[in-house]
């Protein structure tokens, strides 16, 4: 039997090369952002949970991190292996971690925890160690963001998958992530904005990166990719601007906090 974790691989991996090297570079900015706030430095010991493509990870190791990572896609895990060669890299589920109690000083997810699996927070605090500190991100309030136009597309998804989506991005409301955080034994925890916005050269390279999301696999298995591809280059069409890329941006929220020492 296949379990839901296992599941992911199918909407998130399908297109592992498309995502890594046309959707996820503009992340950079969220990326960069959350590490800077976590002060993550030379010696660290930094696990990303909901890896994917490794990118974070990367940028985690030029900080001088030595690093680890989780995700559920098999084809995404092997994209990350190819970026970080040393790195502890491992395919599985995040509510089971495969790594000792207090083994990191860092951990980090960059919208991989969800308010649909908030049982993951009780396994981030076990594998920190006494002092370690905390990252994730969440998105904020898309639909007041002047980027929500990229998002749009993913609504052709069946009704109780929109639904779903909305849930897992419930963890964004103000005082949700604290609540769940100090909850789970974690201190100093505070919500800051992370800067986000994706930047696409054109409508098709944008149909073409969005297509390889996962909420973007339940839109196509709804109305069909080719109605999903040309809607979503519909949509970015009313966005070109002369001479400048195609930008979204979008609300995204952080959350840090610490194990106590």
């Amino acid at each position: 039997m296949v379990s839901d974790w296992q599941m992911v691989d199918e909407g998130w991996g399908r297109k592992a090369v498309d995502f890594a090297t046309l959707n996820e570079p503009s992340n950079c900015r969220e990326y960069v952002t959350l590490h800077q706030q976590l002060d993550v430095r030379d010696g660290d010991r930094l696990l990303d949970i909901a890896c994917g493509a490794g990118l974070a990870l990367e940028l985690a190791r030029a900080r001088g991190a030595s690093c680890a990572g989780i995700d559920a896609s098999p084809r995404l895990v092997a994209v990350a292996r190819d970026r970080v060669p040393d790195g502890d890299l491992h395919v599985g589920d995040m509510r089971a971690l495969p790594w000792a109690d207090g083994h990191f000083d860092v951990v980090t997810s960059f919208r991989g925890i969800w308010g649909t699996t908030p049982e993951v927070i009780a396994e981030v605090h076990r594998v920190l160690a006494p002092g370690g500190r905390l990252g994730l991100t969440v998105w904020g309030h898309v639909k007041r963001s002047p980027g929500f136009w990229a998002l749009e597309p993913l609504t052709l998804a069946a009704p109780p998958q929109v639904r779903h989506q909305a849930e897992m991005v419930a963890l964004g409301r103000p005082g949700a992530g604290e609540e769940l955080l100090e909850a789970a034994g974690f201190v100093d925890v505070r919500r800051v904005d992370i800067t986000f916005a994706w930047e696409f050269a054109d409508p098709e390279h944008f149909a073409r990166a969005l297509a390889a999301v996962g909420p973007a696999f339940e839109a196509i298995q709804a109305v069909g990719e080719d109605a999903f591809i040309e809607h979503a280059r519909s949509v970015a069409r009313e966005h070109v601007r002369e001479g400048l890329p195609l930008r979204a941006e979008i609300a995204d929220v952080g959350y840090l906090a610490r194990k106590p020492a």
